[in-house]
């Protein structure tokens, strides 16, 4: 494992540095928006783009990585990226900041794909979920990381976007540089959704829930907290423990639904989850920031897990063949969501008022809990012995696009090992391929929401 990570540092310090500034810009257009006077519909729009770009991103960039490669595909999007976060103090406008949201959002579907495809084809059988954790904490731990750096200047200037474009801009350097040869691209392949939902009713309406309530909390978590009254600087820290508590309780979350019904760990989760949004709402409301921090950690910490609980799920009634195009089509499910959150829940605060945003939140997750009962009544249990592990999933929007099976303990678009979980294949013959998939040979070149 430690190995794995030393040979992928490249890839990994590139990704984090990329983590950051969007987990920074993220937060940094909600305020910014809210300074210009946008109202908090437009400002749902804007945010929206995203996650509209991300989904053009994850249908794109696989057929340009397969012709291109991952060094120039990674070099052109981060530099894609880079500039549309310049534009921002250029062009005040809604319509162009929309269009630089979309545009962020393809360029990071597509720094995802190479990151993903890139670790997925350096992983061995052994190390594949442990790299995959790894991926996840940078991933969200970058997020979280880059809502501090909100502090550095003030929202109103322009020296937080300069900050942004160079974080962006430096990702490209361990990449540029690195000796080793780029990996393999395999597309994944997609099951339709009508017959996902056949397999799996529940992880899809979870999976589409999560991306509705997700999309709303980042487009809309920072304008929130300044329609509130939070300051600059309470923004970050309320923004940062959310994602902090995800990271935080993914394992002991998948840890019980790993003994006992998952589903029945889903709604206690998705349960706990609307909980907390109430309890935020009652904080955010009185004015306590202490408890407001409280809850919204809890609220993450209890949110974060659902999005792989439900790949989770899923795969518990799916061939294993089938499983990266089942996590595929879920993660779009969850992109579309995601698109409609900050759509429906901007107008509604500015008719209705900020406390739409936690109510929203609220209500979303409660009502998913609601339909694992709902299922959980319809149907038995997987027995557990044929329940699959949980593996902690990173939270991002669009299509899964590289082979990275969410079962990524095991194998992935080849044969079932013909050895025990845990046991190496003494017979297992050596791969050919000079550009290796081995982590000994591997570097980078590079391919979560929301909560």
């Amino acid at each position: 494992m430690y190995a794995a990570v030393r040979n992928s540092w490249p890839l990994l310090l590139g990704l984090g540095l990329l983590m950051v500034g969007n987990g920074l810009q993220i937060s940094l257009v909600g305020i910014r928006a809210s300074l210009e006077g946008f109202p908090a519909a437009i400002t749902g729009f804007v945010m929206s783009g995203y996650y509209l770009g991300f989904l053009l991103g994850s249908i794109v960039t696989p057929k340009i990585l397969a012709n291109v490669g991952h060094v120039r595909v990674f070099a052109a999007l981060a530099s894609l990226a880079s500039s549309a976060a310049l534009m921002y103090v250029v062009f005040v406008d809604p319509i162009v900041w929309g269009v630089m949201r979309l545009m962020t959002g393809f360029a990071f579907a597509g720094l995802y794909i190479v990151c993903e495809s890139w670790l997925n084809d350096a992983a061995t059988n052994k190390t594949r979920g442990q790299l995959l954790s790894v991926y996840m904490i940078i991933m969200m731990g970058g997020m979280a990381v880059g809502q501090l750096f909100l502090n550095l200047a003030d929202p109103g200037g322009y020296t937080l976007f300069i900050f942004i474009s160079v974080l962006i801009s430096l990702a490209l350097i361990p990449m540029a540089l690195t000796a080793n040869a780029a990996p393999n691209f395999t597309a994944s392949a997609r099951l339709k959704l009508k017959e996902l939902y056949k397999i799996s009713p529940l992880g899809m309406v979870g999976m589409f829930g999560q991306g509705v309530t997700g999309g709303a909390f980042y487009g809309l978590g920072a304008v929130y907290g300044d329609n509130i009254g939070l300051s600059v600087a309470q923004i970050s820290s309320f923004i940062s423990v959310t994602i902090m508590g995800g990271v935080l309780l993914q394992w002991p979350v998948g840890r019980l639904s790993d003994r006992f019904d998952r589903r029945l760990i889903l709604m206690v989760t998705t349960m706990l989850s609307g909980a907390a949004a109430v309890l935020a709402l009652y904080a955010g409301e009185t004015g306590s920031f202490l408890l407001f921090l409280l809850s919204v950690g809890l609220f993450g910490g209890f949110s974060v897990p659902l999005y792989s609980l439900c790949i989770a799920h899923t795969n518990d009634h799916i061939e294993v063949d089938k499983m990266v195009a089942a996590s595929s089509g879920l993660i779009l499910v969850n992109g579309c969501g995601a698109i409609f959150g900050p759509i429906i829940v901007g107008p509604l605060m500015s008719l209705l008022g900020s406390y739409v945003f936690f109510g929203w939140l609220a209500v979303g997750h409660i009502a998913i809990g609601f339909f694992a009962i709902y299922r959980m009544y319809k149907s038995p249990a997987t027995p557990m012995d044929e329940q699959g592990a949980f593996v902690a999933m990173p939270v991002r929007v669009g299509g899964v696009v590289a082979t990275l099976n969410p079962e990524t303990e095991e194998w992935i678009n080849d044969e079932p090992p013909a050895y025990s979980e845990g046991e190496e294949d003494e017979n297992e013959p050596a791969k050919e391929d000079p550009e290796a998939t081995d982590l000994q040979d591997c570097g980078p070149s590079l391919g979560p929401n929301n909560p």
